[in-house]
Order: structure tokens, then sequence, then C-alpha cells
């Protein structure tokens, strides 16, 4: 049986009631086009399990994927520190269900209005429609950034302030391609490369240094 996420119903749902109604008035071959459309929406909204890995320091990628920057940088909107950041590009064969990348609650959610330029390009993070979410770990923060692209018209983001997610929990999806970046303290170890392909929840992304486990304070909630 395949599960199916919930905002992907009145997708599959509409596709049944345009291929019933296509069926019903030409009674021939058109009727192709709307099963087409149909098994299209059922595979794109797809929502597999996934075996996360139970080592207490790694980060899980939040998307499916392939690498397409990773940079240190400094970001400045939400978490005004060095960072490393690592995008994922998702296109519309991945599975686009959003996972956390690791444990924390979530203290900050921000839907950003922009564009819908491709996401693969360089700016998009920043002239594109999206959501950012900042999680607060026993390790530090994490920013990650849902990013609607040319095709993808709508991120959706299912938690708020004072969740507390758990690494490789879904969180949100974004509605056809559509790309994830995510922001990383800078003393991570990275464990991907560009060109990479990834699994949300599954491929681990990066490593917590020890220091950075050392060094840091418990949650406060």
């Amino acid at each position: 049986m395949i599960k199916i996420a919930p905002e992907g119903w009145p997708f599959i749902i509409s596709s049944a009631v345009f291929g019933i109604a296509v069926f019903l008035i030409f009674h021939n071959w058109l009727i192709v086009i709307p099963i087409l459309i149909l098994l299209f929406m059922i595979f794109f909204f797809r929502d597999p399990e996934r075996n996360t890995p139970t080592d207490p320091n790694i980060i899980a990628s939040p998307a499916d994927g392939k690498i397409i920057k990773i940079e240190k940088m400094y970001e400045h909107e939400y978490l005004k520190k060095d960072v490393i950041k690592i995008s994922i590009f998702m296109s519309p064969f991945n599975v686009h269900i959003n996972r956390a990348p690791f444990n924390g609650i979530v203290v900050g959610v921000a839907h950003n209005k922009g564009g819908f330029f491709a996401a693969y390009k360089d700016d998009a993070s920043i002239k594109n429609e999206n959501i950012a979410m900042v999680i607060k770990t026993i390790k530090g923060d994490i920013l990650v950034r849902q990013v609607a692209g040319f095709i993808a018209r709508r991120a959706v983001c299912r938690v708020k302030p004072g969740d507390t997610l758990s690494t490789g929990d879904r969180y949100g999806l974004i509605k056809f391609s559509s790309r994830v970046d995510l922001y990383l303290p800078p003393s991570v170890e990275t464990a991907v490369k560009l060109n990479d392909i990834v699994k949300s929840g599954e491929t681990i992304i990066a490593r917590w240094q020890l220091e950075s486990a050392l060094n840091t304070e418990d949650i406060k909630t």
C-alpha cells in the first residue's frame, strides 16, 4: 500500500474526477491523459518510510535530491553567524517530503514571499518564495529553508514554534520541483559532496564534531 502525503489528496481526487468526466464525455483514447496525470500525482505525493540512522552525532538530509551547493557563508537573516550552507535540488521525480535533520525544538517559522525562478540558481534562496525554519538543538541552531521553484508554487511547513522534532521526523513538503537549503554551524564535518544523490531522513549529510558537542548548552524551553 502506497502511503500518500495528506496534501496530495486534493490533487489525486481532482485527477480522478477529471478522468471520469473525460471517459463519460468522450469514450475514447483521451482517457489515457487523465490516467497518466492521476498516476503521476500518486507517484509525486508518495511518502515512503525511511530508515533514519540512530547515531546521535549525525545530521540527516532534510530532502531527497542532488547536492548542488556546499559553501561557507554568513547567514545574516536568522542565525546571524557564520555557517555551512548545503543546498539540495529536488526534481519532480524525487520524493518531496521534508524531514528534520536533527533533534530539537522549533523556535521560528517564517514564510517569505518572493518569485518563482529556477530553484537551482544561486540566488533562489533569497529571491524565491520560501519558508525558513530555525531548530534549536543541544549542539547549535540549525536553519532549514524550503525554497519554491519555477514549477513549485507552494511549500508546506506542518510545524510551529514550540514543536519538538526528532531526526527524520516529517515536517513538511514542497509541491513539485524545488530546493531545500540547510544552514549548519561551521564546526560540523560535511559528509556529502557536490552532485551526490541524497535521501530525506536517511542520508548522513554532516556530522557533529566532538568540540561542537562539548561547548554548547542544553536547550532552554
